[in-house]
C-alpha cells in the first residue's frame, strides 16, 4: 500500500523534537524511520547525524538533491538553562522534503533523486559538512526551500528565488594605552579607535543595489570607570547581495578599519570569521519554478523575496558546475524567523512539497 505523508502532521509531530547544530541524533532517526517506512534506500552520513535517502531511476540522467536543514536554535530560559527551538522552520523544511519523498516513491524513471536532510544550517557547519563527507560530488542540481516570514511571503503565496546575502561577522579588537581618566593625552584611547572605525564603516559606499549593509552588533571595553580603556571589541554584521561584492566590501572594511584606529595611535587586530556566500541561482531553473508555483493557482507566485543568509549556498561555491535554485513557502511566519515565540500555518505546508515533486519529476520522471 502507498503511504503518503502530510507535511502539516509531520511538522507537528517534528516540532517539540527540537535538536542544536550537529547533535540531531534524535532528529536523524525521526527521518530515518520515516524515509525506510517508505522503502527508500537512506543511510546516516558517515560520522555525522546527516541523513541521505537515494532514489534511482531505470534510465540515464542527472543526480537531483532536494535538501533540508534539520536543526533548531538556542534560547535562554530565566532560571538560565538552555532549551533548543525550532524557532526558524527547519521542521516544517523536514516535513515538506519527507511528504513530497513519499510521492516520488516509484516516479523516479531517469538518474538518481537524492534526499538530502543536513544538520548544522544555524552554524554554517552543516553544508561544509556535507562537501567533505562527498555528498554533492555527483549532483548535478541542488534545490533547497525555506518558509517565509509574514512580511516577505503573504500567507499562502510562494516565491522562485529567496534572495539571501553574502555575510560575515568580523570580531575586531582595538589595541591602546591605558592612561587615567584626567590625562587621557598619555594614553591611547581604544574605546575612540573603536568609534571612529565604526564612522568609518558606515562611510563606505558601493553601487546602492549590491551593497547591503554594514552594522556593528556589539561594543565592550574593560577596567575600572575612571581608565582610559587600551582594549575595546567589537563585533560587526556585514552583508551584501553578491559573491563579488561581499569580498569588495571586506577588504574595504579592512583597510577603514586599520586606518581608523592608525589615527588614533591604536592597532586593530581583524578576525574575519566564515564568510557566507550570496547565492548564484540557475536562471533556467527559477523559471522552472515560477512556472510549477503558477500550475498551483492564480495568485500564488510572488516576487522573490529574502533577506539573511544561507550554508545551502556553500554547495554552489564548492561545485560552481552545479546548478541550484531555492524558492520561498509564505506561512504567515510572525513575528519573524529566530523569535522563541515564532508561529505559523503549516497547512501551508503541502504547497512546499508539490513543489519538490513537481521540479523532480520534470528532470527525473
Amino acid at each position: 500500500m502507498t503511504v503518503l505523508y502530510d507535511a502539516t502532521e509531520l511538522r507537528r509531530e517534528l516540532h517539540p523534537l527540537a535538536e542544536l547544530g550537529l547533535e540531531v541524533s534524535h532528529t536523524a532517526d525521526f527521518v530515518l524511520e520515516k524515509l525506510h517506512a517508505l522503502g527508500i534506500d537512506a543511510h546516516r552520513i558517515a560520522d555525522t547525524n546527516g541523513v541521505l535517502g537515494i532514489i534511482k531511476g531505470t534510465e540515464p540522467g542527472p543526480v537531483m538533491m532536494l535538501r533540508s536543514d534539520m536543526d533548531a536554535l538556542p534560547f535562554k530560559n530565566p532560571d538560565g538553562s538552555t532549551v533548543a527551538i525550532h524557532a526558524c522552520g527547519h521542521d516544517a523544511h523536514m516535513a515538506m522534503l519527507l511528504a513530497a519523498a513519499s510521492r516520488l516513491v516509484g516516479k523516479i524513471r531517469r538518474g538518481t533523486l537524492k534526499l538530502l536532510f543536513q544538520p548544522a544550517e544555524e552554524t554554517l557547519e552543516g553544508a561544509p559538512l556535507m562537501i567533505k563527507k562527498g555528498v554533492v560530488d555527483d549532483v548535478d542540481i541542488a534545490i533547497g526551500a525555506h518558509i517565509r516570514p509574514i512580511q516577505d511571503l503573504k500567507p499562502g503565496t510562494m516565491c522562485a528565488g529567496v534572495m539571501y546575502n553574502g555575510f560575515a561577522f568580523p570580531r575586531v579588537t582595538f589595541k591602546g594605552k591605558p592612561a587615567h581618566g584626567s590625562r587621557p593625552h598619555l594614553g591611547a584611547n581604544a574605546v575612540d579607535a573603536a568609534a571612529a572605525a565604526i564612522a568609518a564603516v558606515n562611510g563606505i559606499h558601493m553601487t546602492p543595489d549590491v551593497h547591503w549593509t554594514i552594522a556593528p552588533t556589539q561594543i565592550q571595553s574593560d577596567g575600572p570607570m575612571n581608565i582610559i580603556p587600551s582594549v575595546c571589541r567589537v563585533r560587526f554584521d556585514v552583508r551584501a547581495k553578491s559573491n563579488p561584492v561581499i569580498n569588495e566590501l571586506l577588504e574595504k572594511f579592512k583597510r577603514a578599519v586599520t586606518f581608523a584606529a592608525e589615527s588614533y595611535g591604536c592597532e586593530a587586530e581583524i578576525n574575519i570569521g566564515t564568510v557566507g556566500p550570496a547565492p548564484d541561482y540557475d536562471p533556467e531553473l527559477e523559471k522552472e519554478i515560477s512556472s510549477c508555483i503558477e500550475e498551483l493557482g492564480p495568485g500564488i507566485l510572488a516576487p522573490n523575496c529574502g533577506g539573511g543568509g544561507e550554508d545551502f549556498n556553500f554547495y554552489k561555491i564548492y561545485k560552481p558546475s552545479m546548478r541550484t535554485a531555492y524558492f520561498g513557502v509564505g506561512v504567515g511566519a510572525a513575528p519573524g524567523l529566530h523569535d522563541r515565540n515564532l508561529h505559523f500555518d503549516d497547512t501551508f505546508l503541502p504547497k512546499g512539497s508539490e513543489i519538490f515533486v513537481k521540479m523532480a519529476l520534470r528532470h527525473l520522471g
